[in-house]
């Protein structure tokens, strides 16, 4: 079943198309995260959905239910917002079940719903407190409370864990897959962060220039990103890139890196959404941790240029085909600066895009 839908949906600042024609059917239950960069539309979005924002054109349906025009209060849903949003003059139970005296909830449903959720989030022994005591994590905790005491149909994430250290991050993180796991309610979450939309989503609607550039799960936007700005987007170190040709003969396809006559990336085995040209431009994507000291398909001799250890690997860049890409070395492998080293391509995890368009061929 459909929880959330969202039809042709645009959205204007001034002359600025912030959201283009969005189409988006969210599934009851699922954990979608809307992932992209600063200024891609996202944020506009999840306020449409939350009826903090305007529409120009389109629609939005929760259960098949137009509410393009509800107030948002009256659209049951609840929204975790990155500053918190907590009143300071009031404790963090005031804090908490404010949203219930609001609605005139009775005492005992508010009373049973509090310790319901402050047992949940681990805050029951911060009741007492005001939001100028608690850490940060502990804030996110009495934010994430006040939504869940409502028990909404709809959960809003608006960056809830960009204010944090990347400890608190990791944490908070798991906090929000626990409770998605015990409440198995949707949720809609926006971030620019794609650890946490691969850790945390069911399906990634990643974003960019107010268009959905791609809606699938988290492994298949890694593996197979629909175009070139999903596959450097998603990852870090994000794909490389190698822009060259297409050759054919009557046995099989390769790829012939630009500035690289004497090399060929025997490619026949990729699967081709479409037929390729003899002699047509593409370009040829493959992950760092597919350029290695791992045996495998394609071995040639480089120099690395620059060493980056992780502690469980290391980053190594080399100059290819007039590019610089970037593989993943194990920790003992024993490379050195401007010494030459065999580097293995593993070609069976290849993305290949047309030059021309940039969309996966």
């Amino acid at each position: 079943m459909v929880a959330l839908s969202i039809k042709d949906l645009s959205k204007n600042f001034g002359n600025t198309e912030v959201l283009k024609k969005i189409n988006l059917d969210i599934q009851e239950g699922s954990f979608i995260v809307l992932l992209g960069p600063s200024g891609c539309g996202k944020s506009t979005l999840l306020n449409i959905i939350a009826g903090l924002e305007t529409i120009d054109e389109g629609h939005v349906l929760i259960d098949d239910y137009d509410v393009s025009k509800v107030e948002p209060k009256d659209r049951n849903i609840a929204m975790v917002f990155q500053s918190y949003a907590l009143y300071p003059s009031m404790s963090v139970k005031e804090n908490i079940i404010f949203g219930l005296k609001q609605a005139k909830t009775s005492k005992e449903k508010i009373e049973k719903q509090l310790e319901k959720v402050s047992n949940f989030l681990k805050v029951d022994e911060l009741l007492n407190r005001k939001p100028s005591q608690l850490s940060g994590g502990q804030r996110q905790r009495v934010a994430m409370g006040r939504a869940l005491v409502r028990e909404p149909r709809i959960f809003l994430f608006d960056e809830p864990l960009s204010n944090l250290d990347a400890k608190l991050r990791v944490e908070m993180r798991h906090e929000i897959k626990k409770l998605y796991t015990s409440l198995s309610t949707t949720m809609v979450y926006v971030t620019h962060d794609q650890v946490e939309a691969m850790s945390l989503a069911s399906k990634i609607a990643v974003m960019n220039e107010g268009i959905i550039q791609q809606l699938d799960d988290p492994q298949t936007i890694y593996d197979k990103p629909s175009n070139l700005f999903v596959a450097d987007f998603i990852g870090s170190p994000s794909m490389n890139f190698i822009d060259g040709l297409i050759s054919r003969n009557s046995d099989s396809i390769f790829f012939i890196p630009n500035n690289e006559k004497d090399i060929r990336f025997n490619v026949g085995h990729y699967e081709f959404k479409k037929v390729v040209e003899e002699g047509q431009e593409v370009v040829l994507g493959l992950r760092p941790e597919y350029i290695s000291d791992k045996k495998s398909d394609f071995k040639i001799s480089l120099k690395p240029t620059i060493i980056e250890t992780t502690g469980y690997d290391k980053n190594v860049t080399f100059d290819f085909a007039r590019s610089e890409i970037i593989g993943r070395f194990t920790p003992n492998s024993g490379v050195e600066i401007n010494k030459n080293v065999d580097v293995n391509f593993d070609l069976s995890s290849i993305s290949i895009f047309d030059k021309k368009n940039q969309k996966r061929i």
